[in-house]
């Protein structure tokens, strides 16, 4: 749990940076309560890096059925609600071996795709996600009022 905080807070304060009409920095996403009844939901899988006993990046992910309604064709996606690596473990292959193992996940429960959201201005992760091979799907788009 120490580690998962201390990573949680790091997503944050990029958000934050980003964001700081939405994001508080010094904050968190889930309280500790919260994050423990996550890592025990199978609809939920939370996957880590870990070497000698420390976490050095997580992956949260999100299960998701897209049921036969409409137009939709009916597919099970993996969300992944948040990666992050540790910033001084970055460039160390961290990240990719966390997407890889994802990656793998996915294809082993029959998922269609994996899908996740990036920040407008967080051209770093843009540019990791394009690197291992994502391509935008849609542009979510907003009118501040």
């Amino acid at each position: 749990m120490p580690d998962l905080d201390r990573l949680l807070y790091e997503v944050n304060h990029i958000h934050a940076g980003l964001r700081p009409d939405l994001f508080r920095d010094g904050g968190k996403k889930y309280t500790d309560e919260e994050l423990a009844a996550l890592l025990a939901d199978e609809n939920r899988p939370v996957f880590v890096f870990e070497e000698d006993g420390k976490i050095f990046g997580y992956a949260f992910c999100i299960l998701v059925n897209h049921g036969k309604e409409g137009s939709t064709t009916g597919y099970r996606t993996v969300y992944i609600d948040d990666l992050c690596v540790d910033p001084a473990s970055r460039g160390r292959g961290v990240g990719r071996a966390l997407y890889r193992h994802v990656l793998d996940f996915a294809r082993g429960i029959g998922a269609y795709n994996v899908t996740l959201n990036v920040w407008a201005g967080n051209e770093s992760a843009r540019r990791f996600y394009e690197s291992v091979g994502m391509q935008v799907q849609k542009l979510g788009m907003e009118t501040i009022l």
